[in-house]
């Protein structure tokens, strides 16, 4: 299934973005390993409903030649019939969970990379209005525009505190990164510092600063969280609530597909060999057509709450887990009804 969709859906890519990829003059290097990438990328968000199809077609093939019929005609239960599946479903599952913790990332990282700069190079990937970061238990800064180009901010504003008392407050007009010494240049700089009740003001027309961070860390991509392998998008998801990001949602979400996507595979596995085990009279065709409308209810219901989550203040958990949560339901209705 997968060499037979994925060369479909490159081709199909490729006549859909072939005009942008000669128009930005992208080196042929960079499109061959987008393209690798691309067949990870999707092998990866599609594993389940790759093996649900392929269940479906040769499940079907046992059920035209009355294979299946034979098997229970002679005493096996349809449990014990079920039993290859479930093996094969995890032995497709430990690779799916291994896939999408480790090797995923870095696909989606170079895919991701690729589109952005050759194919959508106008869009905005990072947040870049009113952003209000906590870098550490003590520091806090904002800014109210943000130009990643250029890595630069309007209207900076860093706050120090130790406990509960402020310290000293930094403002400027414009903060811009200096890559060359790795330090910050404020334009218009105030500081006002507080010792023991006393009020200090400094101003300056310019000031070069270092500060514990980087201006672009304070608003990663918005698919920042799909590039980093498991332990390290954990890190980075407590890292960004400290900072009280607003991308929260989105992370989370790809975090919990790490874990729901290898148990959707046992479960459409089920539903594909209940529907697919019984001789119908359309054959294959029918089987199939069942399947795959199955199959896109399925990937209609995880996008529905998957944006949700996203967007809103929608749980994440139950927003990942919830479609698995009402086709494992079906799975066990229609296994019942395949042993009947």
């Amino acid at each position: 299934m997968l060499l037979l969709f994925i060369p479909i859906g490159i081709t199909v890519d490729l006549a859909e973005k072939i005009g942008k990829i000669l128009e930005n003059n992208a080196p042929f290097g960079e499109v061959t390993s987008y393209y690798i990438d691309f067949t990870v990328y999707f092998a990866n968000l599609l594993f389940p409903l790759f093996l649900f199809l392929s269940v479906i077609w040769f499940t079907s093939k046992l059920a035209n030649n009355t294979e299946i019929v034979a098997f229970l005609s002679s005493g096996v239960s349809f449990s014990r019939f079920l039993r290859p599946y479930m093996i094969g479903a995890t032995i497709v599952a430990g690779f799916a969970l291994f896939l999408g913790m480790y090797l995923a990332p870095y696909a989606s990282q170079g895919f991701n990379e690729f589109k952005f700069k050759y194919l959508k190079k106008n869009k905005r990937v990072q947040q870049t209005r009113d952003i209000y970061r906590q870098i550490n238990d003590n520091d806090y800064i904002y800014v109210s525009s943000f130009i990643p180009r250029s890595k630069s901010g309007m209207n900076f504003t860093y706050e120090h505190f130790e406990g509960n008392e402020l310290k000293y407050k930094i403002f400027a007009d414009n903060i811009r990164y200096i890559q060359k010494d790795s330090s910050y240049r404020l334009t218009t700089y105030v500081k006002r510092s507080f010792e023991n009740g006393v009020e200090t003001i400094e101003k300056k027309r310019r000031q070069n600063m270092r500060f514990p961070f980087e201006l672009e860390d304070l608003t990663p991509v918005e698919y920042a969280a799909e590039t980093k392998p498991y332990g390290e998008l954990l890190d980075f998801i407590a890292a960004e609530k400290r900072r009280g990001s607003s991308n929260i949602g989105r992370y989370e979400v790809v975090k919990l597909k790490k874990w729901s996507l290898p148990v959707s595979i046992f479960i459409l596995t089920i539903i594909a060999v209940a529907v697919s085990s019984v001789k119908r009279r359309g054959g294959m065709g029918v089987n199939l057509a069942v399947g795959i409308a199955i199959a896109m209810i399925y990937v209609f219901f995880d996008k529905i709450f998957g944006v949700m989550a996203e967007q809103s203040n929608f749980p994440a958990i139950i927003a990942v887990w919830l479609p698995n949560v009402i086709f494992g339901i079906l799975a066990v209705y229609l296994l019942q009804n395949a042993k009947r």
